[in-house]
């Protein structure tokens, strides 16, 4: 198998749809955009996270400042020269 033979299996690449070139190609007219509105406008988009005027999530929320991870991993600070006095050379040297 060389890297210029290889080839995606049968189906996983689809043609480019080309919106918006006659009625008769099915896509045609509103090119799949629907009637008016923002989202129908050439450029028109909402901005990351606005709601439609709704107050959004980032405002709706608390204002505490920090986070707690549930999932964090506690860790106990070990000083080498401590295990040196109380373990002799191959002991096993677990939390407890």
């Amino acid at each position: 198998m060389d890297q210029h033979t290889l080839r995606p299996p049968a189906g996983a690449k689809r043609p480019r749809l080309r919106r918006g070139r006659g009625n008769a190609s099915g896509k045609g007219t509103y090119s799949g955009r629907g009637l008016k509105g923002q989202k129908a406008r050439s450029g028109g988009k909402v901005r990351p996270g606005f709601e439609g005027g709704q107050i959004p999530l980032i405002r709706r929320l608390g204002r505490k400042p920090g986070f707690r991870n549930p999932f964090r991993t506690e860790f106990q600070a070990v000083n080498l020269r401590d295990l040196q006095d109380r373990f002799a050379a191959g002991d096993v040297v677990d939390g407890e």
